[in-house]
């Protein structure tokens, strides 16, 4: 760790990220306070700066737009999609699907007239007319006159508003074009920081490009450093790999590269702040900072600075922490900028908590604390970014005659908030100018307007005429002193998500640095796997089916809990269970981890089916008889469970059949026998009686003789499609035989298709995910990239220059993306397969010699059809589809005759409408990667080649391995209906 951050700045900020809000907020409420009279003068103050807000928002057309519109409402929602994704969508075709499904929906005309502006209003009736175009039963005739000149003029209308909005919220395509802005006569008296836009990068190419984007901006505010202007770089968008997992070559890489970039702004005698990251990347940001920041080439240099983000617990330690650089620092304080996928983050990855503020207001008593400190801090140059007139009152009342700060606000927002403060009063302002092409301008328009139009914001309460001016200005520091710092109500901690009772298994944080160095040393140390002792099949059948009938009388609520502790169980040994997961069966530290949870997961979400659904029911009937409905055990189950998830499927499997009240006869993948062991072993400490689970290990043998044995009285399996059929076959030889449920969950030939109106970024992330992660071997992988040929040249170089950034070798590793596949079998199929390709190929990477690393492919085909089989390791075929033929290209896919799962990625709602109506898939996934189903959340399993269903870690899957037993009796056979001969007279 370098000495730019210290043990104590670590202990302050690990104390802090995962701590409770009310713990949290106890200091900074009284950090934050304002007594009676400072309260009283920044109301009059905050009332000034209101009524300067309204009169702005009153003159701009853009600023009664967007209150028009706003986000809470389906035309805002439409125009914001629009906005997104309009201005990168190449053809016409496509281009008119997407204006029909956002304008064609929205109730423009309840807009119509509504606005003070003339302009908005001649806006709203452009909407009109073009619903009236791309409409279905509205204004046949009109529609029908002029139907072949209004797409081309709405598609051009259409392009010319969103990119009036870009030129709102962007200051300019080049920094030249931006710097000729800010000496226009609205920008008088006001300095810019220069923001290239760019999000991340995903390439090395990306980063290169971002890279010269900085060098050119500093040049050229280089040219007029008088002109107190600056520039703001973003570390994740000079790096492509910037995760914790990768900091031993990222840091030392962006490092160096924040060193250029700031030895060549303090030669121009400018400053050049570091944007904030996502919470997960701040120790890496404080290492890069700290360390460039004490460099002797930037000593005397007063222009270096960060941005602090008060939404995060941890805010006010970074602060202290910069304080003490032993050099002037500019720190940016901004509320933050990534809450929403924090939250939903933490969710998914099962933490303890969150690493900010769940109430807006809470992140308002931050801000506020933190800038108290600021003002004070010796060695901090404040900047304080807010379009909100209560905090901006505040920190005008704390700083008193100082004038040794400057606030910041965005380009198009906050228009008034500052004007007066700065040309009356002396106060300095700086406008964060966002600079770059429309196309760049889309995910950061995006997030601005979501930001900016979400209830609790300043901005979009200024814009509710509801609210009065003591709302607007209620003081946040009573608000959340009111609610004892409590978190937001609706938004439950990740051990609570699901809001069923049954609580969310828990997960590591390996986004710290330190928890997944401790995590990658466990994992690594050898367990000593032992293949477990061979079972006599027919042997242990037999024990089985003489413990069932005990087994099955076990009340559901104590074979629920069995399962329940084998979950406790899980996560007690989850450490060792993940090292022989990593060693066993060449599983990630992310993979591991995974599977893990998802055991437990499967473990606790049974149980609760079972208390809920497995009790005997009463059911209607005519008086003196009483119907009821049980579900009972069948017999004897054999599970038989893959290698791909040797723990999560194996146990799931074998814990719904036990829950049922069966007894079980479990046969692991013979490659991943140990780690079956240690679960049998769990099963057994948790009250499940030996004879009731028994596993039996072996190879296909071992399942021929399990699926033979007539005793057996069901089957659950997940494996290839060739085996369910061998199983389904032996199951029906016996004549003499019952008929048995099978269970079967096998593979698939999964396509993504991806449209013109996708975000590439987010589908080349998805992609690689989806296809290379687990090394393939995932029954839900990618298989088939069905890309439109619109855009597809474009996406594939970005997706090869994504590939050239994997990281394959040891899963041990934390620093592996794809390890080696499970055995010398698969690996010599794959590669036979590959080589026989090779003419096709589209990019491959190069691996380590010295293992069974399939080097992850992406190969050319001609069309869908050119994929018959499925090949699972990390081979990708990608194939182009023409715009308009989506309906088509699915029907294609399920031509195929397997059903597993289909990703889509587009920005019309229409196409996930189609893709779900006609997509013949078990799990469809819209807009996101295509692995990584949530027990209870999204119920896994296929149909056609790829499964029988039910689906696994859904709600109707323990029915299956049920008996149904319905009982009738007749209450009057002995003496009559007593019930009904008693009745009173019913109140009469």
């Amino acid at each position: 760790m370098p000495a730019a951050v210290t043990s104590d700045t670590l202990a302050a900020l690990r104390a802090l990220h995962r701590a409770s809000e009310p713990d949290v907020l106890k200091p900074l409420l009284e950090r934050a306070r304002s007594d009676s009279a400072a309260r009283g003068r920044t109301l009059s103050t905050a009332s000034g700066l209101l009524a300067d807000l309204r009169a702005a928002q009153a003159r701009g057309w853009v600023n009664r737009f967007l209150q028009e519109y706003r986000l809470n409402s389906s035309e805002g929602v439409a125009l914001l999609s629009l906005a997104e994704a309009f201005l990168r969508v190449p053809d016409p075709e496509t281009a008119d699907l997407l204006i029909a499904d956002k304008l064609g929906d929205a109730d423009w005309r309840a807009h119509t007239g509504q606005s003070a502006s003339r302009l908005v209003n001649t806006a709203t009736w452009g909407l009109v007319v073009g619903r009236v175009l791309v409409g279905e039963g509205e204004a046949g005739p009109l529609r029908r006159l002029i139907s072949r000149a209004g797409e081309p003029f709405v598609r051009q209308a259409v392009g010319a508003a969103m990119r009036m909005m870009g030129e709102i919220f962007v200051m300019g395509r080049t920094i030249d074009e931006a710097m000729r802005r800010m000496r226009k006569p609205e920008n008088r008296g006001f300095t810019a920081s220069f923001d290239m836009l760019g999000e991340a990068a995903r390439t090395t190419e990306d980063a290169e490009r971002y890279f010269r984007a900085y060098v050119d901006a500093i040049d050229a505010v280089g040219r007029d450093p008088a002109a107190g202007h600056s520039v703001s770089v973003k570390l994740s968008a000079l790096h492509p790999r910037y995760e914790v997992a990768k900091r031993d070559t990222c840091v030392p890489a962006l490092t160096q590269l924040l060193e250029a970039l700031a030895v060549q702004a303090a030669g121009h005698g400018i400053a050049l702040t570091v944007d904030a990251e996502e919470s997960e990347r701040l120790e890496m940001s404080l290492d890069i900072i700290g360390t460039v920041a004490a460099l002797p080439s930037l000593k005397g240099w007063e222009g270096f600075g960060m941005a602090v983000q008060a939404y995060g617990k941890r805010a006010r330690p970074v602060v202290h922490w910069a304080d003490g650089l032993s050099r002037v620092m500019n720190v940016r304080l901004v509320k933050g900028a990534y809450w929403d996928s924090e939250i939903k983050r933490t969710q998914v990855e099962g933490l303890s908590d969150y690493p900010l503020f769940t109430r807006k207001a809470a992140t308002d008593v931050s801000y506020l604390a933190v800038a108290k400190d600021m003002l004070e801090a010796p060695n901090i140059r404040p900047a304080f970014a807010s379009h909100n007139a209560l905090t901006v009152a505040t920190i005008v009342e704390w700083a008193g005659n100082s004038r040794d700060f400057e606030f910041q606000r965005l380009h198009g927002m906050g228009d008034g908030l500052y004007e007066r403060l700065v040309r009356e009063h002396g106060y300095h302002c700086r406008i964060y100018a966002p600079v770059g092409g429309h196309r760049d301008l889309l995910a950061y328009l995006v997030r601005r307007l979501l930001e900016n139009g979400a209830n609790s914001s300043f901005v979009h309460q200024l814009a509710d005429e509801r609210l009065s001016e003591d709302d607007i200005l209620a003081d946040p520091v009573a608000k959340i002193a009111a609610v004892g710092g409590t978190r937001h109500p609706s938004i439950p901690l990740p051990a609570a998500l699901f809001g069923d009772g049954r609580r969310n298994s828990d997960g590591i944080d390996l986004a710290d640095p330190a928890v997944l160095d401790d995590i990658a040393a466990k994992v690594a140390k050898p367990v000593g796997i032992a293949a477990p002792a061979t079972v006599d099949v027919s042997g242990a059948i037999a024990r089985a089916h003489a413990a069932f009938p005990t087994w099955q009388a076990t009340p559901v609520d104590e074979r629920a809990a069995c399962l329940d502790r084998l979950a406790d169980l899980l996560e007690r040994d989850r450490e060792r269970l993940m090292a022989i997961c990593v060693q066993e069966a060449f599983k990630s530290i992310a993979d591991a981890l995974g599977e893990v949870r998802e055991a437990v997961d499967f473990c606790r979400y049974y149980a609760a089916e079972a208390r809920a659904k497995l009790h005997a029911v009463e059911l209607p009937g005519p008086t003196g008889e009483r119907n009821t409905l049980h579900l009972d055990g069948r017999g004897v189950w054999a599970t038989i469970a893959p290698w791909n998830f040797p723990l999560a499927i194996f146990l799931g499997q074998t814990v719904a059949a036990l829950v049922t009240g069966n007894t079980v006869v479990a046969k692991p993948a013979p490659q991943t026998p140990a780690i079956a062991a240690a679960a049998v072993a769990l099963a057994h400490e948790a009250g499940v009686p030996k004879d009731a689970l028994i596993l039996v290990p072996g190879g296909p043998e071992v399942g021929a003789a399990l699926t033979a044995d007539a005793r057996v009285q069901g089957v659950a399996f997940t494996g290839s499609t060739a085996t369910a059929r061998r199983i389904a076959r032996a199951l029906l030889e016996d004549d003499a035989r019952p008929i048995v449920p099978l269970i079967a969950e096998t593979g698939g030939i999964n396509a993504m298709i991806v449209d013109s109106t996708a975000l590439p970024e987010q589908v080349v992330a998805d992609v690689v995910t989806s296809a290379y992660r687990s090394a393939g071997q995932r029954c839900s992988a990618l298989r088939l990239l069905l890309v439109q040929e619109d855009i597809a040249d474009g996406l594939i170089a970005m997706l090869k220059g994504a590939m050239d950034l994997l990281t394959i070798g040891d899963p041990a590793d934390p620093r592996t993306d794809v390890g080696p596949v499970i055995d010398r079998a698969a690996y010599d199929r794959l590669m036979s397969y590959r080589q026989s390709v090779q003419d096709r190929w589209l990019k491959t990477v190069a691996v380590p010699q010295d293992g069974l690393y399939v080097p992850p492919t992406l190969i050319r085909l001609e069309s869908v059809e050119a994929l018959t089989q499925e090949w699972f390791g990390p081979l990708l075929h990608v194939a182009t589809w023409k715009a308009g033929t989506l309906s088509e290209t699915i029907a294609r896919v399920n031509a195929k005759g397997y059903g597993l799962t289909m990703g889509l990625h587009s920005r019309i709602a229409r196409a996930g409408e189609v893709a779900e109506a006609e997509a013949a898939v078990g799990n469809l996934y819209v807009n996101r990667s295509m692995i990584g189903a949530v027990v209870g959340s999204q119920p896994f399993g296929g149909e056609g080649l790829s499964g029988t269903g039910p689906k696994a870690g859904g709600p109707h899957y323990l029915y299956r391995f049920c008996a149904e037993r319905a009982v009738s009796v007749d209450t009057t056979s002995a003496g009559g209906n007593a019930t009904l001969l008693s009745l009173d007279e019913g109140g009469i």
